[in-house]
């Protein structure tokens, strides 16, 4: 971090910049409380500003301007505001705060933030300035020195601002190598202070777990990375220790908080140059020294392509043509073709009959489901699908006993002993796993079943260890059976067509019925509203 300033004095602009700098130090070590017999609030403030000065600290350098990365404009006007915030005239004043037995250096409170948005933004409701303020903690432009949960309160908690070089317009991408790096230096500093959190001492099992094989080069990277911090100031140290943490909070954030790192699609499809070389949290990474994830694989390299580069590209597309693909025309005209099939059956789309009760509150529709004796709309709807007709239990019914004069009634009642299966108790799963296995699919069972020898050895191996899914492999071996062969055939018997046609006929002559008995009532109101009409005039 103090390379970046000493590469931008080489421009005359910024050179100007940095003794504007230099003349406004006075005040800025007027605005600290300084312990009398020590010198650290004074080194706190020089070696703290340049850390949060001017944007000129940024790695401006490292980005275009003309980027067209998706969030940059947003980023841009937060980085306006937050060099505002920390302007040494106009801005908050970054002050060292004393406690009983320590110093906290460069923070500021939430009041102090709030009460600036409210001043220099023209808000006039602190609740909506602590909304703002809240927006831009969470990009990570500054946090609260102890608390991972990246919002602004409007009390007395202490803030410190982001170093540049952490803010989220450099486009970092960090990889879990980096985080591991990061929690694994943690747990080699000071515990009480860098102590980890719960949910990060499990993220580092897990990361520990995942990087097993070179999990030894990631300890040593930590290692080498404690002994520069050692080296460095006490109080420079607290600083970078606390900003580093608080960029893992926006890029790793506590569980239950929104991630702002995560990108829209949309935003993604308008993106110029996808390409871009990832950026590690401790350096360039360059491409194939760490294993991305395939949303991040770069199908097309800027650098001219070898042989081998090739031949992957070419293997990868290949695999895409053998992806199964619908054309868009053919998912619409299936939506289309079951939503016209379905309509009569939604009460919010076609009025039911006797009344809807959703809105009427009467169940008299849903008892009529549920009888016995199904009417032409239920008959209608087992020709849809057969699962369809299985859930309505008088449509199982039906289809069980055509099944039993075709003699293989067994494929049904296996399929729903497996059904049943996945509602019984846990206590009874063993004993029923056992059951089912003997009347279906033992040797010499009463009611065997055909099954391929595939799905045979999968059941047998689950039976090692029963469970409500043991026969998960066979009972969609059965169900594909009967779909294919029994239900196409059941639609074409005599005792669906009969049952379709005779629960058809009444409902049409009742239909007509009723709307004659609707024709009568209607021209007998008409009737008698004229009589009325005639007799009030006439008196």
């Amino acid at each position: 971090m103090a390379e970046a300033p000493q590469q931008e004095q080489q421009q005359e602009k910024e050179e100007e910049e940095e003794e504007q700098q230099q003349q406004q130090l006075p005040s800025s070590v007027e605005t600290t409380e300084p312990d009398e017999g020590s010198e650290e609030p004074n080194e706190v403030v020089k070696t703290a500003r340049p850390l949060l000065s001017m944007r000129s600290m940024s790695t401006m350098s490292s980005v275009d301007p003309d980027d067209d990365y998706p969030n940059m404009i947003v980023y841009r006007k937060i980085e306006d505001i937050v060099t505002r915030i920390q302007d040494e005239t106009d801005g908050v004043p970054i002050r060292t705060v004393k406690s009983f037995m320590t110093k906290i250096p460069s923070v500021v409170t939430g009041t102090d933030i709030v009460q600036w948005l409210m001043k220099n933004l023209s808000v006039e409701d602190a609740a909506e300035a602590m909304h703002i303020g809240s927006l831009i903690a969470a990009q990570g432009y500054f946090f609260p020195i102890s608390d991972h949960i990246l919002c602004l309160k409007d009390d007395g908690t202490l803030y410190r601002f982001q170093a540049p070089y952490f803010w989220p317009s450099n486009c970092w991408e960090p990889e879990n190598t980096d985080y591991a790096i990061y929690l694994c230096k943690r747990t080699m500093q000071n515990k009480t202070r860098l102590e980890l959190a719960d949910y990060e001492a499990e993220n580092l099992a897990r990361l520990q777990r995942a990087f097993a094989r070179k999990w030894e080069f990631i300890y040593m990277q930590a290692e080498a990375q404690v002994k520069i911090d050692r080296k460095k100031d006490k109080t420079e140290r607290k600083i970078l220790d606390t900003q580093e943490r608080a960029f893992w909070d926006v890029h790793r954030p506590v569980p239950g908080c929104v991630n702002t790192t995560e990108m829209d699609i949309r935003k993604c499809r308008r993106m110029k140059n996808p390409h871009r070389v990832k950026k590690s949290v401790y350096g360039v990474v360059e491409e194939g020294t760490q294993s991305q994830s395939p949303i991040h694989t770069l199908l097309h390299h800027c650098r001219k392509g070898t042989k081998e580069d090739v031949e992957k590209e070419i293997l990868f597309l290949n695999t895409q043509l053998d992806r199964h693909c619908l054309k868009m025309s053919k998912v619409a005209d299936s939506l289309i073709t079951y939503t016209v099939q379905f309509m009569e059956y939604d009460p919010f789309v076609t009025t039911p009959e006797p009344s809807n009760p959703w809105v009427s509150d009467e169940p008299s529709l849903w008892d009529l489901d549920m009888s016995k004796e199904p009417n032409q709309q239920r008959v209608k709807k087992w020709g849809f699908s057969l699962d369809e007709a299985l859930k309505d239990p008088a449509g199982q019914d039906l289809f069980l006993k055509f099944l039993e004069s075709e003699f293989s009634s067994e494929n049904l009642r296996f399929w729903l002993a497996v059904q049943g299966l996945k509602r019984v108790p846990q206590l009874d799963v063993a004993q029923r796993v056992q059951d089912i296995w003997a009347e279906f699919l033992a040797e010499g069972a009463p009611s065997t079943i055909n099954l391929d020898s595939h799905s045979y050895e999968i059941t047998s191996q689950n039976l090692k260890d029963p469970g409500r899914y043991s026969y998960e492999d066979a009972q969609d071996h059965i169900y594909k059976l009967m779909k294919s062969d029994s239900y196409p055939r059941f639609l074409r018997s005599n005792v669906y067509q009969d049952l379709l046609m005779a629960r058809k006929k009444p409902e049409t002559e009742q239909g007509r019925r009723t709307s004659l008995e609707k024709f009568t009532r209607s021209m007998g109101k008409s009737l008698t509203g004229k009589r009325l009409t005639g007799l009030m005039q006439s008196s």
